[in-house]
Formats: C-alpha cells, sequence, structure tokens
C-alpha cells in the first residue's frame, strides 16, 4: 500500500533557524513526515549555501522527516551543480529534488539514476506527454515521484478538472504524488506575494482539514503539503486528524437527535449503495444492524436540503433506521432529519460515488 504523509514547507532564505526547528518540531508533534523546501533563491556562495541547508535538513532528518528541495536549473548553474553528479545534494542530506522546470525527459530519467537513490519529483501541474516522455528513456521509476505547483496570487491556481487530468497522467504509472494545500495564517512563501498557497483555486479560503479530505477523496493524491509557513498549531492538529484513507463528513447534530440515531450516525462503516439514485445517498446496513431498536418520529415535517442527515423512523417498515444524506431537496415524514453536513463540507458529498465507503463524525 502506499503510503500517504502529511507534509509542511519552509523557506530558510526567508526565515531562520530558530523559527524553522519550532516548526519542524511542532509538526513531528503531528505526525508530518515530509518538508518541501525552497531552493529557487540561492544567496551567498556555495559553501555557504551547503552549510545553511545541511543545518536545517539535518534537524529535520533527527526528527524523522524527508526532505524534498524544488531546485530550477538557474540554481544548478549558482550552484556549479552537473546533472550527472548530485553528490552536493546528497552531502546536505536531503531525501529528493524537486524539478521546477522540465528538462528534455532523457536528463530527467538518467537523474534517476543517481548513485545517491535521491528520489527525482516532476511538476504534474502541465496536462501535457512529459511524463510518458521521461519513462519513455527507460527511467528508474520507483524514484520517479510527482508533485504539483502551489499558486501564491489569488485566482491563479489550477481548477479542478484540469487538477485532475494532470493528476490522472501520473497515476496512470503508479508514480508517487503530492499536492499542496495551504494555511489561512501563513505568510510566507518564495516570493513576495504570498495570497496563499493552494495547488486547487477553489481551495483557497477552505478550512485546511477540508481542503486534505478533497485532494485525498480524489484518490489521485498521496502526500498532502501546506505550501505556506507558519501554519498554526491549529491548523497541523487539524490535519493530523482527517484519515488520508477514507472521507470523514463532519456532521452537525440537530437537539432532538436520540441515542440509537447518534449510534447510527457514528458507528457503522457507511457505503453507498451500488444501485445509487438522484435524490440521496443511501447507507443501508444500519437498518439491518439496527431493525430491533425503536426510532420514534421527530423532525420530519419539513422539506429537506441537500446535506441533510436523515434517518428512517419507526414509520418507514423495512426501511427504519436506514441512514441516509440528501442530495436533492424532498419531504418525507418517515424519515428524522437528525443532522447536517458541515457547510464547508457540502461540496465534498460529489466524491461518493457508487460503493464509496464513507464515515461521518461529529467531533
Amino acid at each position: 500500500m502506499t503510503m500517504r504523509n502529511l507534509g509542511l514547507s519552509i523557506y530558510p532564505d526567508h526565515s531562520n533557524y530558530d523559527d524553522n526547528v519550532q516548526y519542524l518540531e511542532l509538526g513531528h508533534k503531528y505526525g508530518f513526515k515530509r518538508i518541501f523546501m525552497s531552493m529557487l533563491e540561492v544567496q551567498g556562495s556555495v559553501e555557504e549555501t551547503k552549510e545553511k541547508y545541511k543545518k536545517i535538513i539535518s534537524m529535520g532528518n533527527r526528527l524523522g522527516y524527508q526532505t524534498f528541495l524544488d531546485v530550477s536549473p538557474r540554481i544548478f548553474k549558482d550552484l556549479k551543480i552537473d546533472y550527472h553528479d548530485l553528490s552536493f545534494f546528497h552531502d546536505i542530506g536531503a531525501t529528493g529534488l524537486r524539478l521546477d522546470q522540465a528538462f528534455d525527459g532523457a536528463t530527467e530519467a538518467l537523474m534517476s539514476y543517481n548513485p545517491y537513490n535521491l528520489i527525482i519529483e516532476l511538476n504534474m501541474s502541465n496536462n501535457v506527454d512529459y511524463l510518458n516522455n521521461i519513462i519513455s528513456y527507460q527511467a528508474n521509476t520507483p524514484y520517479i515521484y510527482g508533485c504539483h505547483n502551489f499558486y501564491p496570487q489569488k485566482g491563479t491556481a489550477l481548477p479542478y478538472d484540469f487538477f485532475v487530468e494532470c493528476s490522472k497522467r501520473f497515476k496512470k504509472f503508479n508514480i508517487h504524488t503530492a499536492a499542496f494545500v495551504t494555511s489561512q495564517v501563513g505568510k510566507m512563501g518564495p516570493w513576495n506575494v504570498t495570497d496563499s498557497l493552494p495547488t486547487l483555486e477553489e481551495d483557497r479560503y477552505l478550512p485546511i482539514q477540508v481542503q486534505a479530505k478533497q485532494l485525498w477523496a480524489t484518490g489521485l493524491i498521496d502526500d498532502v503539503i501546506i505550501g505556506n509557513a507558519y501554519a498554526s498549531e491549529e491548523e497541523l492538529k487539524s490535519l493530523s486528524e482527517v484519515n488520508p484513507y477514507q472521507l470523514v463528513l463532519h456532521v452537525n447534530y440537530v437537539p432532538k437527535i436520540n441515542d440509537i440515531e447518534k449510534t447510527i450516525v457514528e458507528k457503522p462503516q457507511h457505503f453507498r449503495r451500488g444501485d445509487i439514485n438522484s435524490i440521496v445517498i443511501r447507507s443501508t446496513m444500519p437498518r439491518v444492524t439496527y431493525k430491533d431498536i425503536p426510532n420514534p418520529a421527530h423532525d420530519n415535517e419539513q422539506e429537506f436540503k441537500r446535506g441533510d442527515v436523515l434517518i428512517g423512523n419507526d414509520g418507514f417498515g423495512i426501511y427504519k433506521n436506514e441512514l441516509q444524506i440528501v442530495l436533492k431537496p424532498h419531504m418525507e415524514s418517515r424519515k428524522n432529519k437528525v443532522g447536517e453536513i458541515s457547510k464547508n463540507e457540502l461540496f465534498l458529498l460529489d466524491f461518493i460515488k457508487p460503493w464509496t465507503k464513507f464515515k461521518l463524525s461529529s467531533n
């Protein structure tokens, strides 16, 4: 199974060592595993650069992180690094290089055979045959990863459909992938414009945990990285609580919800029936598991709206205690409204396909 990880970003040329160490330690506390580190702007001599990056990467390594350096052809030139000799990056302790710009395919393929087993991470945010070209040069694919861009200027990040098209090119070859979410408090990025740093434009102002839920729900992204620094501890904690392998939606309960309804919402492994309809998402096993437990009617004389969570009441015969999530407004007195999906997560209902497994939580 491909492991899915959380990552954070640091910018050594715009920050100080102590602040970065404190941030890495906080991320370690919440289970973060990888570091995106920008090396697009380098200040000072080759040796000064080497020592500065080695110092912070070494700290990350001691905490169990993997560090990927974001590099461009100009950096290779400025630091006098040959594409055929990646010892500079090995010496400073990096796990891999993210190539912000493309070369010619043959170069990337050759780099993937470096003797240090450095991972070569490709830019995923262009819907072209870039990856196919590299693989056609017999690349060492276990050492090829993909990572999307982030976009500091509001209005310029990827639209969702385009993001999917780009990502599918990589997942077709089982390439390990990553994309960025954005902190709502972090102000630091690689440039002097930071309107937050997401991969997807629609994520720019969403709570950070909702952004992560979306990326993982696509099934196209393995690692989720916070693009800007420094995220708050609250944001790090909320990300650490997101299940990367199954969509978990937050439910706000109605006051009249009873004990059996809370159990039906939170305990079962829900899945959508394969023979779907357009009105509701049906999780039918609870009606079997809890068929003998009474459930009197309440909150049922209203028009239910998209995102409402319903459970069949005692008047619904065989369908008593079936759980449903509303997709289209309708009325039905044999169903109790027990809660509603959090407003920020309503769009995630689109990811619940036939047979999709999902969980519900009030936490």
